[in-house]
């Protein structure tokens, strides 16, 4: 029998497409424009090819899911047989696809589809490992306020750390301000960023790549402890980086559940640009 409850997410969470089917999860995707083509992230177009275009000087932007896209997906969740829909999406701060889903939800409010919206104020498998809960939750029973507030917590508790190879796609799609990007620029310096209540920040700043996952890694390390956590490393263009990164981890983080690799969609790819290397960090509650 089929959860009452639906789990709704976006295309930015990286969830392999047979792991949300198999959770029950939907996927709205948010959009690329490459060249002034609209494309549809994991649909239409791949991270790889966003970096290919990046790499080339094409222009790239993205876009949030429209309003009527959610609503669409609701009304046919209801039809299939949902009773209420949690719709889990990325930081507020990074998108305006949470606010897409938060007006869907309200336009349907007299339609006896109820719908509990959460912003995760993470991005990556941050918001993955958060939907995966929310699945779970919905799975064994719980009522909608119950699976909206596991996917909340385990968002909450959730840490991110992002090395990129420069700061320059940031600055583009306005995630830092001119100025700091321009430092690094001048600095040489290879930067370290940590996603802090849904922004993207300064963590450190290193002299070199090699430096930077080293630091990365340990950074990781600490971050996790002795508790049980779930891991998962994305990159970009960078799959041979990513592997030992993953290596290292495995090697050195004492309480691994789960561990990840994957390379980012379109949409995150065309903000943090070729070479970028994020870890996530879920504590897992037994």
């Amino acid at each position: 029998m089929a959860p009452r409850v639906a789990v709704v997410t976006d295309s930015t969470a990286c969830l392999p497409e047979d792991l949300a089917s198999g959770h029950g999860i939907t996927v709205v995707p948010l959009h690329v424009m490459v060249d002034g083509e609209t494309l549809a992230e994991g649909v239409d177009v791949s991270g790889a090819e966003v970096a290919e275009a990046l790499r080339a000087l094409r222009p790239v932007t993205t876009s949030r899911p429209s309003p009527e896209a959610f609503t669409e997906t609701y009304r046919r969740l209801k039809e299939d047989g949902a009773e209420a829909v949690v719709s889990v999406h990325l930081s507020g701060e990074l998108s305006g696809t949470v606010d897409a889903a938060r007006i869907a939800a309200r336009d349907l409010a007299g339609e006896g589809i109820p719908v509990e919206v959460v912003d995760s104020r993470s991005l990556g498998m941050g918001l993955g490992y958060a939907v995966l809960a929310a699945a779970s939750a919905a799975a064994r029973g719980e009522p909608e306020q119950q699976v909206a507030e596991v996917a909340a917590r385990v968002a909450l508790a959730s840490s991110a750390y992002v090395y990129v190879d420069t700061l320059e796609y940031l600055r583009r799609g306005g995630r830092i301000g001119a100025a700091q990007a321009a430092l690094g620029s001048a600095l040489a310096v290879k930067p370290l960023l940590q996603l802090v209540d849904g922004r993207l920040e300064r963590l450190e700043r290193v002299r070199t790549s090699e430096r930077a996952l080293a630091r990365l890694t340990e950074i990781v390390e600490a971050e996790a402890g002795d508790r049980p956590v779930d891991l998962a490393v994305h990159h970009l263009a960078a799959e041979e980086s990513a592997g030992r990164v993953v290596r290292r981890l495995e090697q050195r983080v004492k309480d691994i559940r789960r561990m990840m690799l994957s390379e980012v969609g379109a949409v995150v790819g065309a903000h943090v640009g070729p070479g970028m290397i994020a870890v996530v960090v879920s504590p897992v509650s037994d």
